[in-house]
């Protein structure tokens, strides 16, 4: 019986994970292109018969403690900032949410099978995978989502929309989530950090698979033999040594190889393409571990004593 198939939180399971269904919407707003502006306090409000009223937007307001934090998103005003990763939020429960990434803690369980979660929207979002309901389906596919978001950000793989589109490179992507998580990139914020060494990451994925070093963890079992890995793709390569499958073919020649890594690597021996340089004397090689071994005429060090 293989191994069961490891539970992820994938981008669709994060794009919407916050409870605050009022910043949520807020957030939109931004993208109507309205400027802040300095107003006096009379000014930022009006009475209406459903309470208060942003005279920004029109938006309606339960009251003013509401109505401040709303006119934040006009400002641009974040005061709750976190300490480990200086990432700022409008509200404290967002920085209290996003405090636990730091801290690992997951407090809302399923209680069918025990996985937990930093969410309760997550949770909840899980939760429909063990009661099968699928209310939302794709015309285009018959493909059934649990809910409408998913629905819609789904549609753009056939329309091919990317409305999302980075502002330091002009990549663009099909959804927000992508799309900051992309941008991390050019910021440099690793904001999940592994507490047995404190090596950083950019994504949360990459973490978990980095923690399997220290935990020794190999959820991937060879079908042929007992051998065991931590990753998928190792896995997949290992059992290509009891099948002979070589999947990756040279586009120069008839040979095949196991791995994509070797494919390129042999195809620099047809396009004569030497990406390491040497920084002592600029002499150029295909493979980086010739340039390891050409470092060491330089070094003095010997390998075999």
């Amino acid at each position: 019986m293989s191994d069961p198939e490891p539970c992820r939180i994938t981008d669709e399971d994060t794009e919407e994970q916050t409870d605050l269904t009022d910043e949520s919407e807020d957030d939109e707003l931004l993208k109507t292109g309205k400027t802040p502006h300095l107003q006096t306090e009379d000014a930022l409000m009006q009475r209406d018969k459903k309470g208060l009223t942003c005279s920004q937007c029109g938006k309606s307001l339960a009251n003013k403690k509401s109505l401040n934090q709303h006119m934040m998103i006009h400002t641009g005003e974040k005061p709750f900032t976190c300490t480990q990763c200086g990432t700022s939020f409008r509200h404290s429960l967002s920085l209290t949410q996003h405090m636990m990434i730091h801290t690992g803690e997951n407090p809302f369980s399923c209680t069918h099978c025990g996985k937990s979660f930093r969410l309760s929207s997550s949770l909840k979002e899980h939760m429909m995978t063990h009661t099968g309901e699928r209310k939302h389906r794709c015309d285009q596919c018959s493909r059934a989502f649990y809910r409408a978001s998913t629905l819609k950000r789904h549609l753009r793989t056939h329309t091919k929309e990317k409305p999302y589109s980075c502002s330091e490179c002009g990549k663009r992507f099909t959804t927000q989530s992508n799309l900051k998580q992309h941008q991390k990139i050019h910021t440099g914020v690793k904001e999940y950090m592994c507490f047995d060494c404190e090596k950083t990451f950019i994504k949360p994925e990459h973490l978990k698979l980095h923690q399997r070093i220290h935990t020794g963890e190999k959820p991937y079992k060879c079908s042929h033999c007992d051998k065991r890995f931590a990753h998928l793709e190792y896995q997949k390569l290992h059992e290509r040594t009891h099948t002979g499958e070589k999947p990756y073919k040279c586009s120069h020649c008839d040979k095949r190889f196991r791995s994509l890594a070797h494919r390129n690597r042999h195809q620099k021996i047809h396009t004569r393409e030497k990406p390491y340089s040497c920084d002592q004397c600029l002499e150029r090689f295909s493979h980086s571990r010739q340039l390891k071994k050409h470092l060491k005429v330089h070094t003095g060090e010997k390998q075999h004593t």
